[in-house]
């Protein structure tokens, strides 16, 4: 029996994806587990492994191939079956594995496991084979948890690669009161939002741009997904800014003290990292505005995920302190020293990356002084941070010098208001200029 494997879903977005590298061949054999390509997306790069067993029958898409979409056929698995018809020999070139007698002209699809790292440390799963379709789409580990703890699987939203029920989607399960657990019957059932259709797109010389005086560089996935996902959130959800300037002079020195102290245990803060647990404490002290909007109730979230912009070529990436309000500094600091070097390197895996409920978007060490940022959807709000610099302040009555900086939050109306937004910025001035009160 032949199967087909397909261009797996490495993220519950995926579209498309490049086929970075084939780690196999026509004629190869292959095991369950066996990493056989490299797929990069908007991203990541990430490693595929097999699921199925079998000998590589025909490899349908190049290695270097750009855009293939998601579910389309990539290579061909000749399994061993009981008809007698046997794989081609290792070694086989790239002949094409014949079906056995009867088979279906359309083969069953392969299931494809991926994982961003050596470790192998995450699976997902491309696509069922054949007959699951009637079945809910679960993890076997998400169905023996279910199971043990009488959790019905079709109660519940799975939050894995293309709707996938995974283990985190059961400990949410068990930890959430039994009228909170969305059912996919209500989700089908809720109204959906009216969306704009896209304005037509204009070309250059339609509007004046002289043909051959200009160069021409390719959209990339990740510029492709960032153009898509801004023009969604600036056009569909209603958004203001508010600003303010906090005086970080007591911030700088505590900072200061901090390195000095603890330097030699490889403590290293930044004023990011103070940002980071300012802005998760300020969520907490402010649980209202920890939301995300969505059309059966505004999402009030347990936890302050802090997603940090991390600028890396082509574009950026959000990798997530997630929790941020229960870490240490130095916490802070080490991991989000790992997560923007991976991030560079694109070896994030998708749960570092996908989620989170607030956005970070430091442009001060750029000399930036003020800027506003756009929604990263279904962050209720994202904060813009800006230069700290010298400037003449008031203080008793008298003109004073004190480094000032700029920050200003960028609010989804239907979730922030301005006096909620306002008491969010408060809480956060708060902290940063008595930087003690982190410790309480």
């Amino acid at each position: 029996m032949s199967i087909q494997i397909t261009m797996p879903a490495l993220s519950p977005t995926m579209e498309e994806g490049n086929l970075a590298k084939w780690h196999v061949k026509a004629g190869d054999r292959i095991e369950p587990g066996q990493v056989i390509a490299e797929i990069e997306t908007d991203k990541a790069t990430m490693e595929v492994e097999a699921v199925d067993e079998g000998v590589i029958a025909e490899i349908l898409v190049a290695e270097g191939t750009q855009g293939v979409k998601v579910n389309t056929p990539i290579a061909v698995l000749a399994g061993d079956d009981s008809t007698g018809t046997r794989p081609p020999p290792r070694g086989g070139g790239g002949a094409s594995a014949r079906a056995p007698e009867g088979a279906t002209p359309s083969p069953p699809q392969s299931s494809l496991r991926a994982d961003s790292s050596p470790s192998r440390g995450s699976t997902v799963s491309s696509s069922g084979r054949r007959g699951e379709a009637d079945r809910t789409f679960a993890s076997p580990l998400a169905r023996r948890l279910a199971q043990q703890n009488n959790i019905d699987l079709a109660a519940l939203n799975g939050t894995g690669p293309q709707g996938r029920i995974v283990k985190a989607d059961i400990d949410a399960a068990l930890k959430a009161p039994k009228q909170a657990q969305p059912s996919r019957e209500l989700t089908r059932q809720a109204p959906a939002e009216e969306k704009r259709a896209p304005a037509p797109y204009k070309s250059l010389e339609s509007q004046g741009i002289r043909p051959g005086s200009y160069d021409l560089v390719p959209l990339d996935l990740m510029r492709k997904t960032i153009a898509k996902r801004m023009t969604e959130s600036f056009r569909d959800v209603p958004h203001f800014p508010l600003n303010i300037d906090v005086e970080i002079d007591g911030l700088l020195k505590a900072r200061g003290e901090i390195n000095k102290r603890f330097g030699d245990k490889g403590v290293k803060i930044s004023v990011n990292d103070l940002c980071i647990k300012a802005a998760a404490l300020a969520l907490k002290l402010v649980p209202e505005s920890n939301a995300s909007y969505t059309p059966d109730g505004i999402a009030q979230h347990h936890h302050a995920d802090i997603a940090v912009a991390v600028a890396i070529p082509g574009g950026l990436i959000t990798p997530i302190i997630f929790a941020a309000e229960t870490k240490g500094l130095a916490q802070i600091s080490h991991e989000m020293a790992d997560l923007a070097e991976r991030a560079r390197t694109k070896k994030l895996k998708p749960e570092e990356f996908q989620g989170g409920t607030f956005s970070i978007s430091n442009m001060g060490m750029m000399g930036i002084k003020s800027f506003a940022s756009i929604i990263n959807e279904p962050h209720g709000m994202i904060m813009s941070i800006g230069a700290g610099e010298k400037r003449p302040v008031v203080k008793n009555d008298a003109l004073a010098i004190a480094t000032m900086m700029s920050v200003t939050v960028t609010c989804d109306h239907r979730v922030v208001d301005g006096a909620l937004g306002a008491a969010f910025l408060k809480a956060f001035k708060g902290f940063l200029e008595d930087p003690m009160a982190m410790l309480l």
